[in-house]
């Protein structure tokens, strides 16, 4: 097997319970703590040249791992750094390795008087998963902030640059989601110098902040804004508090065809009643995005809703949670009943946005 750099954390047996947000996971049989983008580089090519199955982990904060574990090498990327470039007039370029936490880099933004990543407070996670995943709250992508990213491309061997719009990014997806071809370094972001927020789109957010929409607030007001709602839907990390101990959002947002949206919003009506209104907002042509956490509700699954030893978090639907003692098959299982449960009301289908690694909802 390819060498690993001299120093390398490497361990064989690691639970990866401990490095999921959900706390679930079965043990790894090789990991690697890879503390430079050189290291994570070295890792990847090494267990590449070897024919070893790979997973690149960073926060884990959007991953569901099997009981079964991961029979390969993980990769833990935990490189660290940033730095500030001006550019144009009023805009900097904020570059950032992949192994740094996401919410401490929106607070030194925010500290440093830097807007555009503000309302991106309190997910949980690295840098590295953000383009990935394309991460969105109260009305801001990370599309809308984003440069480019360096990579490493496993097919060619090669650290690459993409700018952001090579990377394919549409809503919580990317060319890079669901697909082991590449590895995020670090990130480059454009935000502007002023002190003030990116233009407040979300509705909910602008109500908490007292402003209409699309007026721009002092950074730190927002986040702090943010902050709030984001735990009072139990989606801010608490060890102590279960509600926190999930993946954040399990199910997207289901987009549906305006060929089919007649005859699921006649199934909602027939369950719900002609009165109640029900959230519907534009995808796109010739489709329309509604809401997987009012879906859920109305067919049936209330906050708190458990099975076993997994439960819907008792402050926001679309997170499912582990109690305690919960195991992935648990939690799966919450899943499926949730997921068979919208189809057999609304006709909608909802899919898992988390990685799911080594399980699957069947």
């Amino acid at each position: 097997m390819t060498s690993l750099p001299l120093g390398a954390d490497v361990r064989t047996g690691v639970p990866l319970s401990g490095y999921t947000t959900l706390r679930l996971g079965g043990p790894a049989a090789r990991f690697v703590s890879a503390a430079t983008a050189a290291e994570v580089v070295d890792a990847v090519r090494a267990a590449d040249l070897a024919g070893t199955p790979l997973l690149v982990v960073g926060g884990g904060s959007n991953l569901v791992v099997g009981d079964l574990g991961f029979d390969g090498t993980v990769v833990h990327v935990a490189n660290h750094g940033s730095k500030i470039d001006c550019t144009e007039a009023g805009r900097v370029q904020l570059t950032v390795e992949a192994g740094e936490d996401w919410d401490t880099v929106v607070a030194g933004t925010v500290e440093a008087g830097l807007g555009g990543l503000e309302c991106l407070s309190g997910i949980p996670g690295l840098v590295g998963a953000t383009p990935v995943q394309n991460v969105g709250a109260y009305g801001v992508e990370v599309a809308q902030v984003l440069l480019s990213v360096d990579l490493f491309d496993r097919a060619t061997g090669e650290v690459r640059t993409l700018r952001a719009d090579e990377l394919g990014m549409d809503y919580r997806t990317s060319i890079l989601k669901g697909t082991d071809r590449a590895v995020v370094l670090r990130a480059r972001f454009e935000l502007a110098d002023d002190g003030l927020s990116a233009p407040i789109r979300y509705t909910e957010l602008a109500r908490a902040l007292g402003v209409r929409q699309e007026e721009r607030v002092p950074v730190a007001a927002a986040r702090e804004a943010v902050l709030a709602l984001r735990r009072g839907k139990g989606m801010v990390l608490d060890p102590a508090d279960h509600d926190t101990w999930s993946a954040g959002s399990f199910f997207t947002n289901p987009i549906v065809p305006d060929a089919a949206i007649d005859d699921v919003l006649a199934r909602i009506v027939a369950t719900v009643g002609p009165d109640v209104p029900v959230p519907r907002y534009p995808a796109g042509p010739g489709t329309s995005k509604l809401s997987a956490a009012w879906l859920i509700e109305r067919a049936g699954f209330a906050k708190g809703y458990t099975r076993g030893r997994a439960a819907l978090s008792s402050k926001h639907t679309l997170a499912l949670t582990n109690r305690g003692e919960a195991t992935t098959a648990d939690l799966l299982g919450l899943a499926l009943q949730v997921r068979d449960g919208v189809r057999a009301a609304f006709g909608v289908d909802l899919h898992p946005e988390p990685v799911l690694v080594n399980c699957a909802l069947s």
